[in-house]
């Protein structure tokens, strides 16, 4: 569609532009020129009609300073030197030349009385110029932003189709909007080829990302329920004490396995399904996690104390805040020292604070910690990305006598 590059395309109408208003520019010369010209001669011509039938040469030449007009004799008495002069006043013209005679010099005289324009006569004129020069302007103007709008109008097109697809809700066929072929083989085209193939690209992923969490929900949930059906069984029959305990491992282990199972889902989902704004009580989920993970506990002697200064309600993904506090309690719990000082899980009404007490002096300051997986839990750094996703903050703070883990929403 188009032969040459955007910028030779930009380049050329500039030039087109240019020459455009050069040509116009010269033809409003010429024709002021023409007109001056004929305007000059018309009025001589009306002056000397006027005093006709005594018609006087103008201009005429003096080589004596008695015949020169009287308002000239005194000034031709000062011996001017030779050049052009201009009697404002008296409305003279005077060239004064070398001569051969007793003088040394000759008096050319104009007299323009009745020839030149009136001041009102050049106002209508600069009036008229000024008009003609705002109209050019104006021409310019229109003529520059046509050949532009022109010469850029496939980048404006490749714009407008582009900030036509929602980025947020990306279907599958969104590409194929941008039509890369019709832009052709400039700048343009190869931009408008490679935004195609990147929305293509996007568009595939999207595609397995939903094929694969919905196969993977079903095909990874299948043998945790198997597992905990057998579990139930097994229960129901008599077992000795040490058959309970492995039960009960198997049974956190795939309690463990269904809520890692659910996470990595969740940050795997690119939409949940409406759910990030359903409101819901914090103090449930939280009480629910301890119980689940209070076993880590068992042999340390750590005391857990719930601090229920409010009684929060949270906007958002109910299963992505229950992952992110789960992960929270489990890593307080499995890092707790035997003996240590309680784990205080502290409620108010924008904030979720768990805190694990490492020492009995509880003056020192918090220092902020970045969540790393290394030594704090991998919980920690999913924490981070669930945070991230809907919108709450995540600040692990610690010191010799504290570890604090606060999220906010």
């Amino acid at each position: 569609m188009y032969r040459h590059s955007l910028r030779k395309r930009v380049a050329i109408a500039f030039a087109i532009c240019m020459a455009v208003l050069s040509v116009a520019w010269g033809f409003a010369f010429f024709a002021a020129i023409k007109l001056t010209e004929d305007r000059v001669m018309t009025v001589q011509l009306q002056h000397a009609a006027d005093s006709y039938p005594t018609i006087e040469t103008n201009p005429r030449g003096y080589d004596q300073i008695d015949r020169l007009p009287q308002a000239l004799q005194a000034w031709a008495r000062t011996n001017p030197a030779e050049g052009i002069y201009e009697f404002t006043a008296d409305e003279f013209h005077v060239a004064v030349i070398p001569a051969e005679n007793e003088l040394g010099r000759a008096f050319v005289v104009f007299d323009v009385a009745g020839i030149e324009a009136e001041s009102s006569e050049d106002w209508w004129w600069l009036l008229g110029i000024a008009g003609v020069i705002g109209t050019l302007g104006l021409l310019g103007f229109w003529l520059g932003m046509m050949v532009m709008r022109r010469a850029v109008s496939p980048v404006a097109e490749l714009a407008h189709v582009v900030a036509s697809i929602d980025m947020e809700y990306l279907s599958a066929g969104d590409h194929k909007r941008i039509q890369s072929s019709r832009f052709g083989d400039d700048e343009v085209g190869m931009l408008a080829s490679t935004i195609e193939k990147t929305l293509e690209r996007i568009s595939a992923f999207i595609v397995r990302e939903r094929y694969f969490t919905s196969s993977a929900s079903h095909e990874l949930r299948t043998p945790i329920t198997v597992i905990t059906g057998a579990l139930e069984l097994l229960e129901q029959s008599d077992l000795s004490a040490a058959d309970e305990k492995v039960i009960a491992r198997i049974r956190r282990a795939t309690h463990e396995m269904k809520t890692t199972i659910d996470m990595f889902l969740c940050l795997a989902r690119e939409t949940d399904d409406g759910l990030f704004n359903e409101q819901f009580a914090v103090m449930p989920i939280v009480k629910k996690a301890v119980e689940q993970q209070r076993y880590l506990l068992n042999g340390k002697s750590v005391e857990v104390v719930i601090d229920e200064g409010a009684t929060p309600t949270v906007n958002g993904h109910p299963p992505a805040f229950s992952i992110a506090v789960n992960n929270l309690v489990r890593n307080a719990f499995e890092h707790a020292l035997a003996g240590q000082g309680p784990i205080t899980i502290q409620l108010n009404e924008r904030e979720l604070l768990i805190t694990n007490q490492v020492s009995s002096d509880m003056d020192g300051h918090f220092a902020p910690l970045e969540a790393s997986p290394h030594g704090y839990g991998l919980g920690l750094g999913i924490v981070e990305r669930l945070c991230e996703r809907n919108d709450w903050s995540f600040v692990l703070n610690a010191d010799e006598t504290r570890v604090a883990a606060r999220l906010s929403w």
